[in-house]
């Protein structure tokens, strides 16, 4: 497939923003597709507005993707199909910031592929992606999916899976996420944390000055979820 013609990807807080999650039938852009998409507009840290279709895939919903989500063939039965929903989700949107929890790999790319399959459109929003941003806010936390970061800031976890609910999940997360980014970007100022202020090209996190054996070298502050270095 041609290269994604995506925003770009920042690691900030913002206090607008358009929080989205998708479910599918599977994992993989190229062969399966969206059966339920979510949004929430936030002005000011406060949800806003909402935005959520079932989608009607036009195929089996597979058993497993079930398991994961709790959708079935029955409840997209009497659904828009693709083209009207991610029309309303574009709509919706328009050209604000986007915040979801594992979009940079997953949604963005299924998304992506939907708005220009049905409707021709590039989207070409900026994101945030509240993995990465966990995982430089909460180092020691060890694992990352949206509930593991919800039960650390005491969120309620249910009903996840199903799109609004992950979006009003990770609404909460990234507000939380965002007060914690605030007093790392202080302590940066203040020389205090050891960081650069420079951004890793590979995961977007922030680049440490560090020392190591072959003297100072630059270290990616998601180690070590991502591994990359460069010379000092």
């Amino acid at each position: 497939m041609a290269v994604r013609n995506k925003g770009k990807r920042w690691n900030k807080y913002v206090k607008d923003y358009v929080v989205f999650d998708l479910e599918t039938t599977g994992i993989h852009p190229e062969r399966d597709v969206i059966i339920e998409i979510s949004a929430v507009r936030v002005c000011d840290g406060k949800a806003a507005a909402e935005y959520s279709s079932l989608v009607n895939p036009k195929r089996h919903i597979p058993a497993a993707a079930t398991a994961v989500n709790g959708i079935t063939d029955d409840m997209v039965a009497d659904a828009p199909e693709i083209k009207e929903a991610m029309a309303g989700f574009m709509d919706f949107i328009g050209d604000s910031i986007l915040v979801g929890h594992n979009i940079h790999t997953f949604d963005m790319n299924f998304a992506y592929d939907a708005a220009w399959q049905a409707l021709g459109k590039e989207l070409d929003n900026d994101y945030i992606d509240t993995l990465y941003m966990a995982r430089y806010c909460l180092p020691g936390l060890g694992h990352y999916k949206l509930t593991d970061i919800s039960e650390y800031f005491h969120i309620n976890t249910e009903g996840a899976h199903r799109a609004l609910n992950d979006c009003l999940m990770n609404q909460g997360c990234f507000e939380e996420l965002g007060k914690l980014w605030k007093k790392r970007k202080e302590e940066r100022a203040e020389g205090k944390a050891g960081e650069t202020g420079l951004e890793c090209p590979r995961c977007g996190g922030i680049l440490c000055l560090r020392k190591g054996k072959f003297g100072a070298f630059y270290g990616c502050g998601n180690f070590p979820a991502c591994r990359y270095t460069k010379n000092a």
